[in-house]
C-alpha cells in the first residue's frame, strides 16, 4: 500500500471509477461532486446512482459538494470534469490547492478556441510546472474498471519520479499502470480516439460490419499518429495503451459513450437530439472541431476529424461521410 490523501474533482463515471482504483491502492479519497444529491448518495448509500449504479464504493471514499473540503490536505489532485469545463472550474479551484500538489488529468479533449491540451490548460491556470502535471490514459472503460476487471493504463509525467509515485499510488490487484514521460502523446491519443470512435459508431449505426470498422480504426490510428508525431510525440506511445489500446476499447465497446453517440448519428438522430437524451458527455462530439483546427494549424491531413466534425455539426449525414471516405483519392498506405 502506498496511500495518502487524494482529491478527485469530478463525480462522473470515470472520476468515480478511478476513485475506486485509488481507494483499493490504499489512498484516502475525497470526491467533489457538482450536485449535492450525488454526493449524499455516495456517502449514505455507497453508490453513485446516476453514473455507476449497482457498484458499491469502498468506505474510504467520501464525497462533498465543497471543493475546499475536498482539496484540503491532498498531495494529489485528480481532475475529472468534462474537458471544455476545465478552465472555468480550475480557475475557481486553483487557490484551494496545495502549491506542491501533483495535478492529474483524467480528461481526454482539446480546448475549443485555444486548441490547448488539458495539461496545457492546467499549467496556464495554476502556474504548475511540468513536474507537477500528469495524465492517466488507456483502455479504461469506467464500468469495467469500477467492477475491478483486469486492466492496464499509462501514467505520464515529464518527471519520471512523479510518474513512478503515481504509478505506485494507483497499482491494485486489478489495475496495472505503466509509466511514461510522453504527456503529449498520451493526451493526443486519448483525445483523438474519441473522434475515431464517433466515426466507427456511425458505421455501426449504418449497419456496416467488421471490415468497415477495422478500416476506420486503422486509418484513425494513422491520422492520430500523423498529428502526434508532427508535434514531437513518441510514436511508440501511439502503439501502446494510451494509443492503440484506448482506441480499440473505445471503438469496440457498447460501453463507450463516443461509439454509442456515433451509432445514434448513424441511425439518423441529430446531435441535439442525442444530447437531449443522455446525461453523459461524449468528449469527441465536443473536441472534433478543436482537433481538426489543431491538425490544420500544423498542416496535417485529418479526413476523419474533418468528416466527423461535419456530421456532428449537421453539415453532412453519416452515409455521406462513409461515401466520401471511399471516394477519396487513392495513395500509398504510408503516405
Amino acid at each position: 500500500m502506498n496511500g495518502g490523501k487524494v482529491a478527485v474533482l469530478g463525480a462522473g463515471s470515470w472520476g468515480t471509477a478511478f476513485s475506486i482504483v485509488l481507494a483499493d491502492a490504499g489512498n484516502e479519497v475525497t470526491m467533489w461532486g457538482r450536485r449535492e444529491e450525488v454526493c449524499e448518495a455516495i456517502n449514505t448509500r455507497r453508490e453513485n446512482v446516476d453514473y455507476l449504479p449497482g457498484v458499491e464504493l469502498p468506505p474510504v471514499i467520501e464525497a462533498t459538494h465543497d471543493p475546499e473540503k475536498a482539496a484540503a490536505g491532498a498531495d494529489v489532485v485528480v481532475l475529472a470534469v468534462p474537458s471544455q469545463s476545465l478552465r472555468d472550474n480550475l480557475t475557481d479551484w486553483a487557490p484551494l490547492l496545495s502549491p506542491d500538489a501533483v495535478l492529474v488529468s483524467l480528461m481526454k479533449g482539446v480546448e475549443l478556441g485555444t486548441l490547448k491540451r488539458m495539461s496545457e490548460v492546467i499549467a496556464e491556470v495554476t502556474g504548475a510546472g511540468p513536474e507537477r502535471i500528469a495524465v492517466v490514459s488507456g483502455p479504461n472503460l469506467a464500468r469495467e474498471i469500477a467492477q475491478r476487471e483486469p486492466a492496464a493504463s499509462v501514467v505520464a509525467c515529464a518527471d519520471e519520479d512523479v510518474a513512478h509515485m503515481l504509478q505506485q499510488r494507483s497499482h491494485t490487484a486489478a489495475f496495472r499502470p505503466y509509466r511514461s514521460v510522453d504527456v503529449l502523446g498520451c493526451e493526443l491519443g486519448g483525445a483523438y480516439k474519441n473522434v475515431v470512435a464517433l466515426s466507427v459508431g456511425m458505421a455501426v449505426g449504418l449497419g456496416f460490419g467488421d471490415n468497415t470498422t477495422a478500416s476506420v480504426i486503422t486509418r484513425g490510428l494513422a491520422e492520430t499518429a500523423r498529428l502526434a508525431m508532427r508535434l514531437d510525440a513518441n510514436p511508440l506511445t501511439l502503439m501502446g495503451l494510451a494509443g492503440l489500446g484506448d482506441l480499440v476499447a473505445t471503438c469496440s465497446s457498447p460501453l463507450s459513450r463516443n461509439r454509442t453517440f456515433g451509432e445514434k448519428l448513424g441511425q439518423g438522430m441529430t446531435t441535439e437530439e442525442i444530447v437531449a437524451s443522455t446525461r453523459q458527455v461524449a468528449e469527441g462530439a465536443k473536441s472534433c472541431s478543436s482537433l481538426l483546427a489543431l491538425a490544420r494549424k500544423h498542416d496535417v491531413d485529418a479526413p476523419i476529424a474533418e468528416h466527423v466534425d461535419a456530421v456532428v455539426a449537421g453539415r453532412m449525414t453519416a452515409q455521406e461521410m462513409m461515401d466520401s471516405f471511399i471516394r477519396r483519392d487513392t495513395k500509398a498506405e504510408t503516405d
